[in-house]
This record gives structure tokens, C-alpha cells and sequence, in this order.
């Protein structure tokens, strides 16, 4: 496998505010798991956040879409 580009494209305050969460969802209990997954599978931690990033992005957008409140696996 060759290496993993990081895309520079979009607006960069929204990657900042996206990169900010996920470096703060990764120590709650719904994302822990999630992120240490990607790490145990030779991701880098940049690699990681920016997966979990877009994951959070697409949980967002579906909270949005479908107006439901967001209840993590286990409630």
C-alpha cells in the first residue's frame, strides 16, 4: 500500500473545527473504541483523527437530516 495524502482543499477553519473534535471525541467513551481500532490497524494518529473526523461529520449530518437527537450504542 503506498502512503495516505492528506487533502488540504475546503475551507480550513471547517478542518479545524472537525480536527479539534475528533481530538476530543477520541477520549469519550462512544469514540475511544473506535479511534484505538484505527490505531491498532498502523494508522498514524493524524490518519486516525482525520477518519474520525469525517465519521463525526457524517453522524452530524444524519442528526441534521433525520432531526433525532444523537444516542450512543449502548443507551
Amino acid at each position: 500500500k503506498g502512503r495516505r495524502c492528506l487533502s488540504k482543499r475546503g475551507d480550513p477553519e471547517a478542518r479545524r473545527l472537525m480536527h479539534n473534535a475528533a481530538m476530543s471525541a477520541r477520549r469519550t467513551a462512544a469514540w475511544k473504541g473506535f479511534y484505538e481500532a484505527l490505531r491498532a490497524r498502523g494508522l498514524s494518529t493524524t490518519e486516525a483523527l482525520v477518519a474520525l473526523a469525517r465519521k463525526l461529520a457524517r453522524v452530524v449530518f444524519a442528526l441534521l437530516k433525520n432531526q433525532s437527537e444523537y444516542l450512543p450504542k449502548g443507551i
